[in-house]
């Protein structure tokens, strides 16, 4: 990304990456937000493959799939690269075109993907499959080596979370429960729900804490007692240091782009002296 912002004039480059940083920071937790910055970007720099990406996965993370899929196309015209291909498949099953999806999974660009974007290759297909009504087919779909590998990639927990949902959805519950459980095995980093899944199976229900509290208020209200409400001011400075973190987090990338943008000119700075 670096070099690409390097075509452009220095103070239009450190505006750019500006608000690339902040989609990057945002697009999990606020992606309203980090959309808003992605248009910040295009203006500025609609020329630049990376922008056009960028614009593309915060389109797609705000469910703006007719939109993310023409970012994605014209990073592609740029750069000629087939990374994006399974993403772009995914927003044609957004858009309701499951059948352009599971056709774009039979094009040789997937033959051109690392692993990592043919097992992605492999879940958006499997899912087109689910949207047609296919679940036999998807499961099908889904068996893989990669399924079978013992060795946990990247790739891995979603893979298999995505099998045993299948699974599930075919009325094999019992097959389901030992994928979720492999799932959550594999699962290091909690980008799946495969635990609530195990526990929803088991039988297990969770009791929400806030609901918890509102209960044993409203039942000493009504006794005269009005009882601990410690637990509630807890959770009520949980949510405080939530935000806090959250503010903390912005102002530190910010912070991260004024050194980047100080570095960037001192170095420049040097090279004007040694030329």
């Amino acid at each position: 990304m670096r070099q690409e912002l390097q075509s452009l004039p220095k103070g239009l480059a450190e505006d750019v990456a500006r608000n690339l940083v902040m989609v990057a920071n945002l697009i999990d937790e606020d992606p309203e937000q980090a959309y808003a910055y992605s248009k910040i970007a295009l203006r500025l720099a609609s020329r630049v493959a990376a922008v056009r990406e960028a614009a593309g996965f915060a389109a797609y993370a705000t469910q703006k799939y007719s939109e993310a899929l023409a970012e994605f196309r014209a990073a592609r015209r740029m750069t000629g690269s087939v990374e994006l291909w399974p993403v772009m498949a995914d927003c044609e099953r957004g858009l309701g075109r499951p059948e352009r999806a599971m056709a774009m999974a039979g094009e040789p660009e997937v033959q051109k993907l690392d692993k990592a974007g043919q097992v992605e290759m492999r879940l958006v297909a499997a899912g087109a499959r689910r949207d047609m009504g296919q679940i036999d087919a998807a499961i099908v779909t889904l068996q893989s080596p990669e399924l079978a590998s013992n060795s946990v990639q990247p790739w891995t927990a979603r893979l298999r979370y995505a099998y045993a949902d299948a699974l599930l959805a075919a009325g094999r519950e019992g097959e389901a429960r030992e994928w979720f459980a492999k799932a959550l095995e594999a699962d290091k980093d909690g980008a799946t729900d495969a635990s609530d899944r195990l526990a929803e199976l088991d039988g297990v229900e969770f009791v929400d804490a806030d609901d918890e509290h509102d209960e044993h208020d409203e039942h000493d209200a009504q006794d005269g007692d009005h009882g601990d409400l410690s637990g509630a001011t807890a959770v009520r400075d949980d949510e405080a240091d939530e935000q806090d973190d959250l503010s903390d987090d912005v102002v530190g990338a910010a912070d991260h782009v004024d050194t980047d943008t100080d570095t960037d000119t001192d170095a420049d700075a040097e090279g004007d002296k040694s030329s």
